[in-house]
C-alpha cells in the first residue's frame, strides 16, 4: 500500500537527500591519507607534495568522462584564450587521452596545424621527439612562442608508421565566421568554432550578403557549413539559431543539479527572411555545432546535409581554484527541440554525402563520442552504429546547394496580379 507523504516529511526527506549527498566519505580519506604516506615516505625516489596532489585530482576526474578534467593553470588560461580568439600555438582543437597523448578533433581553418597537414582523427604521441605523457602535457606543449617550430609525430589511420609534422607556432588571431556568394541570389557562411564574438560577425556576414543581393531583393537560400566545427561556446551558437528562427525552442539543459537545467527558446525575427536553409556537417561538427545543427532541424527551418556528426552532447563548467588551476567537469547533457539526447549518438542527416575514395581511405575511424574511452553514455546511443566520415574541399558544399535549389524550387511561386 502507498504511504502519503505529508509536506513536512517530504521536506526532511529532501533534507536527508541533501545531507547524503555532502557528506565526506572518512573511510576512502583515511585510505588515501595512508597511500600518500606511504608514497611520499617509502618511494624509491623523492616526490614532491605538488606532484602527488595533483595526480590525485587529476585520478579522481579520469574516470569520469573524457571531458571533465583538472586544468593546471596555463591550461585553465588556454581555455579562456580559446574562447576569446586569440592565444599563441598551433591552432587545433584536441582532446587529451588518459595515457597523455592528444587526439586531434580538427585543426582550426587557415592556422599553422591546417596548414601543415594535420587532419582530423591524427593521435599526437610525440612533440619535440618527447613522448607524451600526463606530466608532460601539463607544460602544455603545443602552445609557444610565436615563430617557434614544433615537431608533431603523430599516428594516423591507414599510416603504416608514425608521422612526423613540422608546424611553426604564431598568434592564433581565429575569424570563426567566413561567407561569400555561390551563386546570384545563393549564399555560404563558414561558422569553424563558437566563440565570444561568432554570433555578432554572423549577423554581420549576413546583412552584407544580404545587400550584395540588391536593392529590393533578398537572399534566395544559405549554405550553412558546420564541418569540422569542434564547438565553443553554447550561447554563441543559441543567438545564431535565434538569429535564423522566429520561434521555436532551441535547445535545453538538464543535470543531475537543478542549477544546470537551463531552456533556449527563439525570438522573433529571421535575418534571412524565412529563405531556405541546407546545414552542412560532417564527423567533426561537434558539441554546440550540433545544437545549432539540430534546433534548425527540429523547427523544421533548415536540411542538415553531410556525415554523422560526432556526437558531444554534454555540457562542461568550468569551475577555478584559489591557485590559478581549474576543473572542468562535465554538469549536463544538452536536448535538441525535440527532447532527444545528442550524446554518442549524434545527428544523422536528411542527405548523406560521402568522401570520394582516396579522402576516405586516409581517414581515421575514431571521430566519435562514443568511440572515446570511458564516455558519457547517451540515451539514444546505439551499439553498432557507423561513424561518421570527415567531408573535406569545396565537393560537399557543391551537392548542399544541389539540395538548397531543389527547396527554393518547391517554393510557392508568387503570382503577378494586375
Amino acid at each position: 500500500m502507498a504511504q502519503e507523504v505529508k509536506p513536512a516529511d517530504a521536506a526532511g526527506s529532501k533534507k536527508t537527500d541533501e545531507t547524503e549527498a555532502s557528506k565526506v566519505p572518512l573511510e576512502e580519506i583515511r585510505r588515501y591519507v595512508s597511500v600518500f604516506n606511504a608514497v611520499k615516505y617509502a618511494y624509491v625516489e623523492p616526490v614532491e607534495d605538488r606532484k602527488l596532489m595533483q595526480s590525485a585530482i587529476r585520478g579522481l576526474l579520469l574516470d569520469l568522462d573524457p571531458h571533465s578534467a583538472y586544468l593546471v593553470r596555463s591550461d585553465a588560461e588556454a581555455f579562456d584564450e580559446d574562447t576569446s580568439g586569440a592565444y599563441d600555438g598551433i591552432g587545433v582543437e584536441v582532446q587529451q587521452q588518459p595515457d597523455g597523448t592528444i587526439l586531434v578533433i580538427a585543426p582550426i581553418d587557415d592556422t599553422p596545424a591546417a596548414r601543415a597537414g594535420v587532419k582530423p582523427g591524427d593521435l599526437i604521441i610525440a612533440i619535440d621527439g618527447k613522448t607524451l605523457t600526463p606530466e608532460l602535457i601539463d607544460s602544455n606543449p603545443l602552445r609557444g612562442k610565436p615563430g617557434s617550430k614544433t615537431l608533431l609525430t603523430v599516428q594516423r589511420e591507414g599510416a603504416k608508421k608514425p608521422l612526423d609534422i613540422t608546424v611553426q607556432r604564431e598568434t592564433i588571431r581565429i575569424s570563426s565566421v567566413r561567407s561569400r556568394m555561390l551563386e546570384p541570389g545563393y549564399a555560404y557562411v563558414r561558422v569553424s568554432a563558437f566563440q565570444a564574438d561568432t554570433a555578432t560577425d554572423f549577423e554581420q556576414q549576413i546583412d552584407k550578403l544580404q545587400a550584395q543581393a540588391g536593392a529590393g531583393k533578398s537572399l534566395r537560400g544559405l549554405v550553412l557549413d558546420l564541418r569540422s566545427n569542434p564547438g565553443g561556446l553554447l550561447t554563441s551558437a543559441v543567438q545564431i539559431a535565434d538569429d535564423l528562427l522566429d520561434k521555436g525552442g532551441i535547445v535545453s539543459t538538464r543535470g543531475r543539479n537543478p542549477v544546470a537545467d537551463a531552456t533556449f527558446n527563439a525570438t522573433p525575427g529571421d535575418r534571412m527572411r524565412g529563405a531556405p536553409l541546407v546545414v552542412l556537417v560532417d564527423a567533426g561538427s561537434a558539441s554546440a555545432s550540433e545544437v545549432l545543427a539540430a534546433a534548425l532541424r527540429d523547427n523544421k527551418r533548415a536540411q542538415v546535409v553531410g556525415s554523422r556528426t560526432f556526437g558531444k552532447g554534454s555540457v562542461q563548467t568550468v569551475l577555478p581554484l584559489d591557485n590559478g588551476d581549474a576543473v572542468k567537469l562535465t554538469t549536463a547533457r544538452y536536448y535538441t527541440p525535440s527532447g532527444k539526447s545528442i550524446q554518442a549518438r549524434g545527428i544523422d542527416p536528411d542527405v548523406v554525402l560521402k568522401p570520394d575514395g582516396a579522402v576516405k581511405s586516409a581517414q581515421a575511424d575514431i571521430i566519435s563520442e562514443a568511440a572515446l574511452p570511458g564516455h558519457l553514455r547517451g540515451e539514444q546511443e546505439t551499439s553498432g552504429v557507423g561513424i561518421g566520415d570527415v567531408l573535406e574541399g569545396e565537393a560537399p558544399i557543391a551537392a548542399a546547394l544541389v539540395v538548397l535549389k531543389k527547396q527554393v524550387a518547391s517554393l510557392p511561386v508568387a503570382t503577378d496580379r494586375r
